[in-house]
């Protein structure tokens, strides 16, 4: 999800202090790796709950079915403090916990076979977390809609997952058979989760009813913990399929003709993200986007829209171009993530930029597939006002922490970079194709794609993707003048940095090649300010 303008400093400034001064015990279980997460690999979430509105708490179960990985008599499961561990059972027996923290750890009666499919059902209630700025803190939003109604929705990237439900709360563990999500509302609301709606059943208790209809939802595709989501509200739906993908849109009751009209959009932005990244990764889900009472966030296939009905973000070109009013921000970025952040998956939230980075770019993708190059590469050089180059875009490993906020833009642009580099459009748009279908339903990280971008494009750039991800400064070129012939380097972090750059002499272009040791070139100039560096293609500072 996207950063608020006027947060970004707070926030970036906080990154700044060090891992040993912020890191603690209860961040290590919940990012770590321990082997009492490792010894399990989760195939599916049966997740069913009934969430009382007046009250604002949560009553039910997740049914956990999972792979023993390696024999162990105990595992790790997540769940926050202020939420009741009601009780685990396997087998028809209740077992035995400890909770540390947001950590559960659960005790078996003997050790679990390695290969072998297990299932526990864990029972829970409590109140989950108010959110105070949503999506940006995480937990429940509770809002009514201009009727009245109670209009309800929950977010949780970041904080994690487990602050309303019990789960493997970790990026590095997707359930491999997806999720159904069954959730009791009051009657005369709905509830719209992820997946395909699969029917409702209005509840009784003692052969009465309870005032409760319980909406069922079925996600076939792995899916990201914090994807999973409760969307409650008096919605409509609207449907139709286009070239073969069913599109629904849940939307409030008196946004509906706006809804029709505004979400054509989503028909051309189909139509490029496939031709430039590969089939739609959740086609058996569906695509869906659900009105929300925040702003938006990825929910794999029930994205959250907040953003009004209108252009930009929330009516503001972020770029300062004009360009960025030419599309709803929040319907490009968040359906972008359906590629990068819920198919392509990073390990650890240290490698967010991996999300964010790459959906980032799909906004000037967006606009290249309908206005052209020059103006997507006017919106995408405009975004550099919000890049601070402050702390590195790379977080903490292993203790849930994510790097610097330049993750959006100054990875966006870090993939424009590369694509100057290869310098040949056809070669770089099939290696990014390749690069979204060879991950796809997949958890990577850094070295992953680095590795990837090494092989593909038959250049050595490691030393490139280091400096802009693990340090906080951009390359920058220096330029002298010896005698009549221009000289430069690179002045870097990163040691060997050897990054090609293009500049122009006299209107003609060249592309140099420099080291961080000076070099002398052949072209002859009067002064340094006849070289023109084209600083839009390449993202460096010059000296």
């Amino acid at each position: 999800m996207k950063k608020i303008l006027a947060l970004s400093f707070i926030i970036s400034s906080l990154q700044l202090l060090s891992a040993q001064e912020t890191t603690t015990r209860k961040d290590t279980l919940q990012g770590g790796l321990r082997p009492e997460r490792t010894c399990f690999d989760v195939l599916h979430y049966d997740l069913n709950i009934k969430i009382n509105l007046e009250e604002k708490s949560i009553v039910g179960y997740n049914n956990i079915s999972f792979k023993v990985v390696n024999a162990t008599s105990k595992i790790q499961l997540d769940l926050f403090a202020n939420m009741q561990v009601d009780s685990i059972v396997f087998n028809t027996k209740k077992l035995n916990y400890k909770r540390e923290f947001n950590a559960v750890f659960i005790d078996f009666p003997s050790a679990l076979t390695p290969k072998s499919e297990q299932s526990l059902k864990f029972y829970y209630s409590g109140k989950p977390i108010i959110a105070k700025n949503a999506p940006w803190d995480g937990g429940f939003t509770y809002s009514k809609d201009r009727n009245g109604k109670p209009w309800v929705a929950v977010s949780c990237e970041g904080i994690g997952a487990s602050l309303w439900y019990p789960v493997k709360d970790s990026q590095s563990d997707e359930p491999d058979f997806g999720a159904t999500i069954k959730v009791a509302v009051p009657n005369g609301l709905m509830n719209v989760s992820n997946g395909r709606f699969i029917g409702s059943v209005p509840l009784e208790e003692n052969g009465i009813k309870n005032g409760y209809t319980r909406w069922d939802w079925e996600v076939k595709n792995p899916i990201n913990t914090y994807s999973i989501t409760v969307n409650i509200g008096d919605y409509v739906n609207i449907h139709e399929n286009y070239k073969g993908l069913d599109l629904d849109y849940y939307v409030l009751r008196d946004n509906e003709t706006a809804a029709r009209m505004h979400f054509e959009e989503v028909k051309p932005m189909m139509d490029c993200f496939q031709s430039k990244f590969g089939t739609y990764p959740f086609a058996d889900d569906g695509y869906k986007l659900v009105e929300t009472p925040y702003l938006g966030m990825e929910h794999q296939s029930a994205i959250s829209y907040g953003n009004k009905y209108v252009n930009g973000y929330l009516g503001v070109d972020r770029s300062e171009t004009g360009i960025g009013l030419l599309f709803d921000y929040i319907t490009i970025h968040e359906s972008g993530h359906e590629w990068f952040g819920n198919s392509i998956t990073s390990k650890d939230t240290a490698d967010m930029w991996i999300h964010e980075g790459f959906t980032t770019y799909t906004e000037s993708v967006y606009i290249e597939c309908q206005y052209g190059y020059d103006k997507a590469q006017q919106y995408i050089n405009g975004c550099k006002l919000n890049i601070e180059n402050l702390s590195p875009i790379i977080g903490t490993y292993g203790v849930n922490k994510e790097g610097s906020t330049d993750m959006y833009e100054k990875g966006a642009i870090l993939l424009n970079t590369l694509r100057h580099i290869v310098n040949n459009d056809d070669k770089w748009w099939k290696i990014l194709l390749k690069y979204s279908e060879t991950f796809r339903h997949k958890i990577i990280d850094t070295e992953t794609v680095v590795n990837f971008f090494n092989t593909e494009t038959g250049m050595n750039l490691t030393p490139v993707f280091n400096q802009y991800l693990r340090y906080a400064a951009i390359p920058k070129l220096e330029l002298r003048k010896n005698k009549s012939n221009l000289e430069f380097r690179w002045k870097t972090d990163e040691a060997k940095f050897n990054m090609p750059v293009d500049v122009k002499i006299k209107g003609k272009k060249y592309r140099l090649y420099p080291s961080n040791n000076w070099k002398k070139t052949k072209y002859s100039v009067n002064k340094i300010q006849d070289v023109e560096i084209l600083t839009n293609d390449f993202y460096i500072n010059v000296e």
